[in-house]
């Protein structure tokens, strides 16, 4: 197999992990729409916590079926601590059990602008914010104890109003900073927005997501909550895309070595 691994190594998509068991269902939809759009590839999907396979358990297989490579991509849509300490952290201690496998980690799914379509598209999908002056949006993050990677969420909120013609639209985070989805809903009302819906910037539904609609509807019982992004076609492409720049990448290293 580790000749074939020079021109198509594994794909191994790495998921957050939820007990909510819709999280993975909807998870693997997406990481099925990988497989659809590259049916030469080998897709393998796992999950940090919470949730099996785990990312020891895929990267052991791979390794026993006798691959020199795999690329590990984080089905993630920020690069704050499980992209930058957890899941290497993990692939270290791989690559010392199996030093003949190399193991390259791309970029995360991160704010690419194909996500932020895709988020309008699931806005779109509730049938409340028109492209009018009585509509707002409030994106819901997750939040992160790095106020940089805050910062990087809120930017976040003009990209996602580039050519329409909302009255306002605002970022909430459910844990570790704010403004809270209770205090977003408010300042838009302020703004004399009429229409509300609040937006996860989530891949898949979760305990998380099911606080941020209750605490959006205990503040004002007339806002919408869209659907997470989910297997959307766009989250497929950026995922293929990260994998072949690291696929890349890691030839040219190979060859180079």
């Amino acid at each position: 197999m580790s000749g074939s691994d020079a021109v198509t190594p594994p794909l191994i998509a790495v998921a957050h992990g939820s007990r909510d068991p819709r999280s993975a269902r909807v998870v693997t939809a997406a990481v099925a729409a990988i497989r659809a759009r590259r049916p030469d590839l080998d897709v393998r999907l796992c999950f940090l916590d919470l949730t099996a396979p785990s990312v020891d358990q895929v990267v052991d297989a791979v390794a026993a079926e006798g691959h020199s490579t795999a690329v590990v991509v984080p089905l993630l849509l920020g690069s704050a601590f499980h992209a930058r300490v957890d899941l290497p952290g993990i692939l270290t201690a791989a690559r010392a059990r199996h030093p003949q496998l190399t193991l390259v980690q791309s970029d995360v799914l991160g704010h690419d602008r194909r996500l932020v379509s895709a988020v309008r598209e699931r806005i779109a999908e509730t049938g409340v914010a028109g492209d009018d002056a009585r509509s707002g949006v409030v994106l819901a993050a997750v939040g992160s104890s790095d106020p940089r990677a805050n910062e990087r969420t809120r930017t976040l909120g003009a990209v996602l109003a580039e050519g329409t013609r909302w009255a306002g639209t605002t970022v909430c985070f459910a844990t570790s900073a704010e403004p809270t989805v209770a205090q977003a809903v408010s300042l838009l009302r302020t703004r004399g927005v009429e229409r509300i819906v609040i937006a996860p910037w989530f891949l898949a539904p979760g305990r998380l997501t099911d606080r941020l609609c209750a605490a959006a509807l205990d503040a004002d019982p007339d806002v919408v909550f869209a659907e997470t992004i989910g297997a959307h076609h766009h989250v497929a492409a950026v995922a293929l895309d990260r994998y072949d720049t690291s696929a890349v990448a890691a030839a040219r290293t190979r060859l180079s070595a």
